[in-house]
């Protein structure tokens, strides 16, 4: 039929969705209520509310204080913590960001999206230097090891969709970047001594911006929680407040979405920033390197 919207009466589910409804239905549960007293509070369907809870619907303020007054929950940082969210995953939903003409980057698409509306990241890398701080021979090096496109068009798309995201470090209101990498993150041969030394300037550069903290992690730190996996810790308010987690693996992107998952990185996090270089010394340390090069 023409005119139809192929979209029309699916839900969709949204990271910062799933986080706000897994605490409202944390919060319900803790009360012993039922979805039917929420949908009543609300004067909306047991179905509305299963949606919310499953983070498939965006959610009003006045629902949220509606709510919390039927959870007994008056603390108005904590409501205030829940409608920051709520704003949040609103904005996300219609967001017509840059990176929707980007089909290479499949499932990286909520993690820019996310990081479009982000105040903060903290970023624990092992092996490579994340994205944000990237050259771009440096990330085609990185697509073309890792053999994901066979298509040199599809490799060149994905480094363009890369560096735009680049653009979240500067302007108005520029990302907070914390970025905390291993010593062989930046001693690894991404590409050759040429773009790899191209990558280190340019991390030094970066460096020296006012909302770009750059960190080291040396090997003679030893052994460390943060041996295990690299993750992103994703914030949208005050670091803490209302984070998600992003872990990458082999096939795709993990998140993380639970107060108690978000509490235990930032604490992993900041044990391995008391591991690390001080910012000079971690740029120092990647100048001595770049001069090998």
């Amino acid at each position: 039929m023409a005119g139809r919207n192929p979209d029309r009466g699916k839900t969709i589910t949204t990271v910062l969705g799933r986080r706000l409804g897994g605490e409202l239905l944390r919060m319900r549960e803790a009360c012993d209520l039922r979805q039917t007293h929420a949908a009543e509070a609300l004067t909306a369907s047991v179905t509305k509310v299963a949606k919310i809870e499953r983070g498939q619907v965006p959610l009003r303020d006045p629902d949220i204080r509606a709510l919390s007054h039927l959870y007994g929950e008056t603390d108005e940082t904590v409501i205030g913590k829940l409608l920051a969210l709520a704003k949040a995953d609103r904005e996300r939903r219609k967001a017509k960001g840059w990176w929707n003409r980007y089909p290479q980057l499949t499932a990286q698409i909520e993690y820019v999206a996310l990081e479009d509306i982000a105040t903060e990241l903290r970023t624990w890398q092992l092996t490579f230097v994340p994205g944000l701080l990237q050259t771009a021979d440096y990330a085609r090096a990185l697509a073309v090891g890792n053999g994901s496109w066979d298509d040199l068009d599809e490799i060149e798309t994905f480094v363009e969709a890369r560096m735009a995201r680049q653009a979240r470090l500067g302007g108005e209101r520029p990302l907070q970047l914390w970025a905390l990498l291993h010593e062989g993150a930046v001693r690894q041969l991404v590409g050759g001594r040429d773009v790899m030394r191209a990558q280190l300037e340019h991390l030094l550069e970066a460096a020296h911006l006012p909302n770009v903290r750059v960190q080291l992690v040396p090997f003679i730190a030893g052994a460390h929680p943060g041996m295990t996996c690299a993750f992103t810790v994703v914030s949208f308010a005050e670091p803490g407040a209302l984070d998600v987690v992003q872990v990458d693996t082999s096939s795709t992107k993990v998140w993380l979405e639970s107060e108690t998952d978000a509490a235990h990185h930032n604490a992993t996090f900041d044990r391995i920033t008391r591991l690390g270089l001080a910012h000079s010394n971690s740029v120092r340390l990647i100048d001595s390197i770049r001069k090998e090069m």
